[in-house]
């Protein structure tokens, strides 16, 4: 089995190849992300930390981290996992591919480890050998991570330059990364006038919804303003409607009332007469002959209403039997 194995303290890597199965025996059954001693694959490695990265078997098919088998599955992947390249498939698509279980068994062709904690003896060409990075940091944070700086340090004299190929006939040069989420003046300045412009829309946002809730506030009041003059309008006119009502039942009464009074009186009026025939002879004449002109006009004014005056007259001619009485009491004056 082959083991390659990283130092990313010393930036190297370097591939050893172990054939004794008794050595191999002790890796048995490990999974990835795990750690071993160093020592039981050698002499060389004592004292030396693994932790195991990945691995393929001997058909090329990577181990995948979560599989929880010693052998081959088939998987639905998605761009980008291991054992499916983003170039392979369209934007979104997924696809079934075979992987090899997390698990280290004998069909395992090559482990990937990294040295989480080096030895006593040095490795050739692995632990000995220190290979300066190319490429430098360019996240202004990482760059005070890498050189232990403060936020007052100014990260721009810390940037690892690295020196392109020259061609012949020109000078050698240097080139730097942009520093990215660089904190400079001109930024700071930015991002003030950026908070004022958004502190201002706020404000005016909260000025513009206080206009509106006065404003939709003040219809309100003035439609439920509307509202009730009008329903007090309506009141004031069902009040004189009742009101004229009352007054026209009411002399609806009073006439009707009059009217019963009239009608009694002119009942009245021939009991009265009746009354009055039983006196003496002598005397029956005279009075005979006096209440009726007399009683006549008076019963006029008494009974006669303003507006059925005319009704009235047909039902005055009572008087006129007194005449025919008044001969029947003349006889005696000739005798």
């Amino acid at each position: 089995m082959k083991f390659n194995i990283a130092s990313p303290i010393h930036g190297t890597q370097k591939q050893f190849e172990v054939d004794d199965d008794k050595k191999l025996a002790h890796l048995m059954d490990k999974r990835l992300g795990q750690t071993f001693d160093g020592g039981v694959l050698g002499d060389q490695f004592k004292g030396y930390q693994f932790k195991i990265t990945g691995g393929c078997d001997k058909q090329g098919f990577p181990m995948m981290q979560g599989v929880l088998v010693n052998s081959r599955v088939r998987l639905l992947l998605t761009p980008g996992q291991i054992g499916l390249k983003v170039y392979r498939v369209r934007a979104g698509a997924r696809k079934r591919k075979s992987v090899r279980g997390c698990i280290i068994g004998p069909d395992i062709a090559v482990l990937n480890l990294i040295i989480s904690q080096e030895g006593e003896e040095k490795l050739e060409g692995l632990t000995d050998v220190t290979v300066p990075r190319r490429y430098g940091p360019k996240r202004a944070d990482k760059i005070r991570k890498l050189f232990n700086l403060d936020k007052k340090d100014d990260v721009r004299k810390f940037v690892i330059r690295h020196t392109p190929k020259v061609k012949e006939g020109k000078k050698a040069r240097t080139k730097a990364p942009r520093i990215q989420r660089l904190l400079t003046p001109v930024k700071l300045s930015r991002q003030r006038r950026k908070v004022a412009v958004q502190k201002a829309r706020r404000l005016k946002s909260r000025e513009d919804r206080e206009t509106y809730n006065k404003t939709i506030h003040r219809r309100f009041v003035l439609k439920n303003r509307h509202k009730r003059s009008r329903k007090l309008l309506a009141m004031k006119f069902q009040r004189e409607k009742e009101l004229m009502q009352i007054a026209h039942q009411k002399g609806l009464e009073r006439l009707a009332a009059a009217k019963a009074a009239k009608e009694r009186q002119e009942k009245e009026k021939p009991q009265a007469k009746k009354a009055a025939k039983p006196a003496p002879t002598k005397v029956a004449p005279k009075a005979a002959a006096k209440p009726a002109p007399k009683e006549a006009p008076k019963a006029a004014p008494k009974a006669a209403a303003p507006k059925e005056a005319p009704k009235a007259a047909p039902k005055a001619a009572a008087p006129k039997e007194a005449p025919k009485a008044a001969p029947k009491a003349a006889a005696p004056k000739e005798a």
